[in-house]
C-alpha cells in the first residue's frame, strides 16, 4: 500500500492557478481557492503553493492570499516566491503555512538559510533545486524560475543546502515540467543518496506509478507534482484529482 506522502505543487501567475511546460507555456488552470476547496475533500497529504513571478518581481509571495489559503485548508501547505528576509518567513507562518520554500535567496546568499532554520526550525525550511542541463549537457541549478543558471552541479548544491540546516529538499527537473513522461529517476536518487535530508521529487509524474518510482526507484521521500493532479486524458481536459489509498 502506498502511504508516502504524495504533494501536490500550485503555481501562481497573478490571481490564478497556472501550469507550465518545461518552466514556459503557461496555461490558466483556474481559482486557487477553488483548487484547495477539492483537494480538502479528497483529503490531500499537503500543498504546495509557488508564486513564480515573485523573485522577478522583487516582491515576496501575497500574504494576504496565504490568509486566504489558511482559513479554507484543512491540510498543511508551504509557500515559496521572493523570500528574502526572516521577516518574510516570520508573517508567512504566522498567516498560515506550515513551511516556506527557498530558491533564489537560498543561491544568492547560503547563510540565509541557516539564519531561517536558526529562527524557524529545520522542518519549517525547504529549499527547492531547479535542475537542468546546460549547453554542454552538464546537470546545473538555475534560479529565477529558471531563467539563470547558477553554473553549480545539484549535488554541491544540495551538500551545501544540508550543510546550512535546510530540512527537505526539492528537487526539481526544468526539463521534465509538464512532460509527464516521468520523473529523472537517476537524478533525484543521485541527490537522495549524496545527503541525509528527506528529499521531495518533482517534475514529469504522468501517472500514479511515477509516484511509486520516485519513492521506490529514486529513494525520494515524498512524490510531488502538478499536471497530475490537474488534468485529465490526452487532451488535458482540466480535472483535479488525487489518489486514494487503492492507487
Amino acid at each position: 500500500m502506498f502511504r508516502s506522502r504524495i504533494i501536490p505543487v500550485l503555481l501562481l501567475r497573478g490571481l490564478g492557478i497556472v501550469k507550465s511546460s518545461g518552466f514556459k507555456n503557461y496555461r490558466y488552470i483556474g481559482d486557487p481557492i477553488n483548487a484547495v476547496k477539492i483537494f480538502n475533500d479528497k483529503k490531500a497529504d499537503e500543498l504546495v503553493f509557488m508564486d513564480i513571478q515573485a523573485s522577478k518581481e522583487k516582491r515576496c509571495i501575497s500574504l494576504d492570499f496565504i490568509r486566504k489559503i489558511g482559513d479554507e485548508s484543512n491540510m498543511p501547505f508551504s509557500v515559496g516566491g521572493g523570500i528574502r528576509t526572516i521577516e518574510n518567513i516570520r508573517k508567512l507562518l504566522q498567516a498560515g503555512a506550515e513551511k516556506v520554500v527557498l530558491n533564489t535567496i537560498a543561491y544568492e546568499n547560503p547563510m540565509f538559510v541557516k539564519e531561517a532554520v536558526d529562527s524557524f526550525g529545520s522542518s519549517t525550511i525547504v529549499v527547492c533545486m531547479d535542475i537542468k542541463k546546460s549547453f554542454w549537457g552538464k546537470e546545473q541549478t538555475w534560479v529565477y524560475s529558471g531563467t539563470k543558471s547558477t553554473g553549480i552541479d545539484p549535488l554541491s548544491f544540495a551538500g551545501k543546502m544540508e550543510e546550512m540546516g535546510a530540512g527537505e529538499i526539492i528537487v526539481q527537473s526544468i526539463e521534465r515540467d509538464g512532460s509527464m513522461e516521468g520523473y529523472d529517476i537517476p537524478l533525484i536518487k543521485e541527490i537522495a543518496n549524496s545527503v541525509s535530508v528527506p528529499v521531495v521529487a518533482l517534475g514529469g509524474a504522468g501517472d500514479y506509478s511515477d509516484l511509486k518510482k520516485a519513492i521506490r526507484d529514486g529513494n525520494a521521500s515524498a512524490a510531488a507534482a502538478g499536471s497530475l493532479f490537474v488534468f485529465h486524458g490526452p487532451r488535458k481536459a482540466v480535472l483535479i484529482s488525487f489518489p486514494n489509498m487503492r492507487n
